[in-house]
């Protein structure tokens, strides 16, 4: 390729457009402040949010939270749902505060009750500004209600300052383009659980204590379902630190036991060299037999 000469004309400067100065001084790298993702995922069973940052080597995970856990705080069923979804992103906001040293200064909101709220910077000029965190959805489609905004309004709620607006969220009207709270309220504390739940029990009780057989065993009924999720979010909030579940038994040594043991290269040769002897031994003995015939 021929050398080309960079011909710096009027037109090149009026397009220039300069650094900032601590750039041009190099006592900042404007490139290496992390953009941190609020990553939402679902599977049959549980939901996954984590707090994820980008470098060369791959992601690395900030925090992360599971639906997993919530049986810890007093949610024992429908752990896919709506409201667990809230929860799930309540315990991953609050859990990155905590391990950053935030929590105390960026409660969110305590209670909820289904109104829009953003986080915003504290009015002390030398107080942190609030974290943030862009949502990531991956391929889950983005409609109204779904449930990666319940995860996404839990992480608000939490704390950290997740851009977004009203507009996804279950109780949005488009034609008024206001949101209707007290419907945001009752996904958040699964009223919707508690309704279907009556009206099934009226149409077809067969199906209803099918459906929510678990929820019978352990005695919850539908008017249970807003005090377990009320007490779920103040537990989160008093203790939101990761906490291995108790094993039964030692699973590593259990698996141990039938796993073939690998043996020494001198172990190998020995076994290959009993071989040579039992074929030779059997060959030796084949050899007899003919000749006795």
């Amino acid at each position: 390729m021929p050398f080309v000469k960079k011909v710096k004309s009027d037109a090149y400067f009026s397009r220039f457009q300069v650094k900032y100065r601590r750039r041009r001084e190099g006592k900042t790298d404007c490139t290496n402040a992390p953009k941190y993702r609020l990553v939402v995922r679902f599977s049959n069973r549980f939901i996954t949010v984590q707090i994820v940052y980008a470098r060369l080597q791959g992601d690395f995970v900030l925090t992360a939270a599971t639906s997993k856990e919530l049986p810890r705080y007093g949610i024992n069923h429908g752990l896919t749902n709506w409201a667990a979804a809230y929860a799930t992103g309540l315990l991953c906001a609050r859990r990155a505060l905590t391990k950053l040293g935030l929590a105390d200064k960026y409660e969110g909101v305590v209670e909820a009750d289904g109104t829009f709220q953003v986080t915003e910077v504290l009015d002390d000029e030398d107080a942190p500004r609030p974290f943030k965190a862009f949502l990531d959805v991956g391929l889950k489609r983005t409609s109204t209600g779904s449930r990666v905004f319940g995860a996404m309004k839990g992480a608000s709620d939490g704390g950290i300052f997740v851009p977004h607006s009203e507009k996804r969220f279950p109780g949005y009207d488009p034609e008024a383009k206001e949101l209707d709270a007290e419907t945001l309220k009752k996904y958040i504390f699964g009223g919707h659980v508690a309704e279907y739940m009556e009206s099934l029990e009226e149409e077809d009780d067969e199906r209803f204590k099918k459906q929510f057989a678990t929820y019978l065993a352990d005695g919850v009924g539908s008017e249970d379902i807003e005090e377990i999720y009320t007490n779920a979010h103040a537990a989160i909030r008093e203790d939101p630190a990761f906490k291995a579940t108790e094993k039964s038994q030692d699973w590593k040594s259990e698996s141990a036991k039938y796993r073939s043991k690998k043996l020494t290269h001198a172990q190998r040769q020995e076994n290959i060299a009993a071989k040579i002897e039992k074929f030779k031994a059997g060959g030796a003995a084949e050899e007899e037999d003919e000749d006795e015939e």
